[in-house]
């Protein structure tokens, strides 16, 4: 199959646009990539100046359905969609290409994409949040529940050197946005894990108050890709926190989950719906759902050494056996063709 991929780059590491591509091609379709945030205009131009933001959207799109007439791809796939127009998907489809919008964020606030997904042949979401939101739209065909995933090349154990265990080692780590704005319940997880020997690794500390018992457990500002991979083969506890109330509703598991586990490393996480569908609490990871059992789980896997390594074994053949990007582009291009697959919510 020939497929035109539509999706965003982030400059600084790899992200679920590249981990997709690589899962393409290691399937043996060809590929194509269209960068749908190559804009002309810089972000504050856009976003200052309104009429210039929606010009400028506009020549993307046009720049998106020149490509699918040069290219006549089989399968015109765009993940996220925020960036995408309506009349580019009909125009892609009236060149004979199949088009499916792969939804891999949150439902939002006035979100684009609830008037964009009916004009997609196929529309495939990443947490069951957007299913919910789509339940009552007129779509030709879904929506398919298709999750986030790992890339078992990428995300692996890894040999450490005495100084990258020193570097990276702690009991409890956690590697993501700490603005307390964006994160107010991630923050207030991680501080209460501060009595703990405790590593927090991402961007936002500097705007901590100084009262944060976080600021003597932050280990970085700006994290490399390699720098994660480090992190959870090193810590002997990583946690996952998720977005919480207040803010948009967010039921899906996040990438950190997959990576986590297919590094090897143990999760604790944060009690999500779709994580409790994919994943068995206390056999492939650990779920708390306050921060008093957070302490507790936390304390118990730290002591119990043999209980934590056997679970995060399983959690990693788990994650190997079902849930890498390499199954979900053969489920996703299953469904394109026509052939038997569904996997929706429990």
């Amino acid at each position: 199959m020939k497929i035109l991929f539509a999706a965003a780059r982030n400059p600084h590491f790899p992200t679920i646009t590249e981990y997709i591509e690589r899962a393409v091609r290691s399937l043996g379709h060809t590929l194509s990539s269209f960068d749908d945030r190559d804009f002309v205009l810089p972000g504050r131009v856009r976003e200052t100046i309104p009429s210039l933001g929606r010009f400028d959207m506009v020549l993307l799109n046009r720049r998106l359905a020149r490509a699918v007439r040069q290219q006549h791809p089989d399968l015109l796939l765009c993940a996220g969609g925020e960036r995408i127009l309506p009349e580019t998907v009909e125009a892609a489809r009236a060149t004979g290409a199949r088009t499916a919008l792969w939804t891999i964020d949150r439902v939002k606030p006035c979100d684009p994409r609830m008037a964009l997904a009916p004009h997609f042949d196929f529309v495939f979401c990443g947490g069951t949040e957007m299913i919910e939101a789509l339940r009552g739209s007129m779509l030709r065909n879904g929506p398919h529940w298709l999750p986030f995933a790992c890339d078992p090349e990428l995300h692996r154990p890894v040999d450490l050197s005495p100084d990258e265990k020193s570097s990276y080692g702690c009991d409890v780590a956690f590697v993501g946005s700490l603005h307390r704005e964006l994160y107010p319940n991630r923050i207030a997880m991680l501080e209460a894990l501060a009595d703990f020997d405790l590593g927090a690794w991402g961007p936002g500390a500097q705007a901590l108050p100084s009262s944060s018992p976080l600021h003597s457990k932050i280990r970085g500002d700006q994290v490399r890709f390699e720098d994660w991979t480090r992190i959870y083969n090193a810590a002997k506890v990583i946690l996952c926190a998720h977005y919480g109330a207040p803010g948009p509703v967010c039921r899906q598991a996040s990438p950190r989950v997959y990576e986590v586990l297919a590094c090897g490393g143990f999760l604790l996480c944060d009690d999500q719906p779709d994580v409790r569908a994919l994943f068995e609490d206390g056999r492939d990871l650990a779920i708390f759902r306050n921060l008093s059992e957070l302490r507790q789980k936390a304390r118990y896997y730290l002591d119990h050494h043999q209980e934590r390594r056997e679970i995060a074994s399983r959690g990693r053949g788990k994650v190997l056996t079902e849930h890498t990007y390499g199954h979900r582009v053969a489920a996703l291009i299953a469904t394109v063709t026509g052939r038997k697959w569904e996997t929706q919510p429990r």
